[in-house]
């Protein structure tokens, strides 16, 4: 999740705001650092900018009840618990520096995450995605809620001030399935294999959390482009 590569290519006119598509998971923590540190580059080269999110799961065949994290690390990647620890203090650190708590625990769990595209999907019918999916994160890696079940994504959406009984029906049933299924098989056609993959005006691709100071040269090198 860490690896880069950029594409190069001709950028859009300057004088529209830079489009940032951003691919990632709700379970992924390289991805929320990677955000942030993508937030604080923006903010401090003062770049007109419009964030667009775009569903990637990164468990699609883990049951719905999810798994204790480090038991599915150490199956996935054949880790061990001392690497798992190590890991987990490297997030907590790339975290500390862009202001993003992580606790984890011996009961931390990874969660199937088709449920919660789909609640985003709706979300963003309403202009509220961007905020629904900061609220995930903080309730899935700082407060360690239970984003498996229904009832408490329905609770984060009313946190964030929309409808809880709509956000139920929603994932009740599924209307959005087919769409969020067709998205990320859209992103998957593009080559996007691991997540954060941010891209700059639908041409210049970036995989992973590239730290605040990298952000700021690729905002640069595409601030400079001929138009």
């Amino acid at each position: 999740m860490e690896h880069s590569k950029q594409l190069p290519s001709k950028q859009l006119p300057s004088e529209q705001p830079l489009r940032i598509d951003i691919v990632s998971d709700v379970v992924c923590p390289w991805c929320v650092i990677g955000y942030r540190q993508l937030a604080e580059a923006l903010k401090q080269t003062n770049t007109e900018h419009e964030i667009h999110w775009h569903p990637f799961e990164l468990n699609p065949n883990m049951p719905s009840a999810g798994q204790n994290m480090r038991e599915h690390i150490m199956e996935k990647y054949g880790s061990s618990k001392q690497e798992s620890d190590a890991s987990r203090a490297r997030l907590m650190e790339a975290g500390n520096e862009v202001g993003f708590t992580f606790n984890f625990n011996d009961d931390t769990r990874m969660h199937n995450t088709f449920n919660l595209h789909q609640l985003l999907h709706w979300a963003d019918q309403q202009g509220r995605m961007h905020d629904l999916k900061q609220a995930l994160f903080v309730a899935h890696f700082t407060n360690g809620r239970n984003i498996s079940d229904n009832a408490v994504l329905a609770d984060i959406a009313a946190e964030i001030g929309l409808d809880r009984d709509e956000a139920l029906a929603v994932l009740a049933d599924q209307r959005f399935a087919k769409e969020v299924r067709a998205e990320e098989q859209h992103w998957q056609q593009q080559g996007i294999q691991s997540v954060p993959a941010v891209i700059f005006n639908k041409r210049h691709l970036v995989s992973g959390a590239q730290g605040v100071e990298n952000f700021k040269n690729i905002l640069q090198q595409l601030a400079d482009m001929p138009d």
